[in-house]
């Protein structure tokens, strides 16, 4: 009997110790680990945003400086403008795409998915992603964010360090253009639908 293959959904954004120890979980349980940092495309631009600042080929490279081939990074858990096609969940034709769009490059014959969240936990059962059960774990990425944001802005060397693998430390440290752009912005512009959060420009 072959591997299983275990489904990392995540905004990554950026990667936390909570990840870390998530991944590293699926790993010593055996499974093939393939990880999907979320992303939006329109007009073949990444749409970041202040809850999103960090793109797609840096967090890629905070999960492979951390587990390095042991896992695979792929892109596609990829939302295209505009992206409320692919709203409401479940029943919309694109939602359904996206779900076979996020397997399409896994090798192994049986998957299970992995989410710390009791709703998403729901949906990703009904998309037939065989959802393991987990507790979400404490760290949030949100608060990471606010902490580097505060730093960017205050000069206030904040804790969190102390929440984020040191690797991934050295990959912040290296973007932190990126963080001072958006700790800069007023506004966050994200749009929050049905629970999700998209980017504002590229939902309609």
């Amino acid at each position: 009997m072959g591997r299983t293959a275990a489904l990392y959904l995540a905004h990554l954004n950026p990667v936390t110790k909570a990840h870390e120890s998530i991944i590293s979980s699926l790993l010593g349980r055996g499974y093939s680990v393939y990880v999907f940092p979320v992303r939006f495309m329109k007009d073949n631009r990444e749409m970041n945003t202040k809850s999103f600042p960090f793109s797609f080929e840096q967090r890629k490279e905070m999960v492979e400086v951390l587990f390095g081939d042991s896992v695979r990074v792929l892109p596609d858990y990829t939302f295209y403008a505009p992206f409320t096609k692919y709203l409401p969940p479940l029943l919309s034709s694109k939602s359904w795409e996206l779900r076979n769009q996020i397997v399409s490059h896994v090798k192994e014959g049986r998957f299970v998915s992995y989410t710390g969240d009791k709703a998403e936990r729901l949906m990703l059962r009904v998309y037939r992603l065989n959802p393991l059960k987990a507790d979400r774990l404490e760290i949030s990425a949100t608060s990471v964010k606010e902490m580097l944001y505060r730093e960017a802005l205050e000069g206030d060397r904040g804790t969190w360090r102390e929440m984020v693998p040191s690797q991934v430390v050295g990959v912040i440290e290296r973007s932190w253009s990126v963080v001072e752009r958006f700790a800069k912005e007023e506004q966050d512009a994200t749009t929050r639908v049905m629970g999700m959060k998209f980017p504002r420009e590229g939902y309609k």
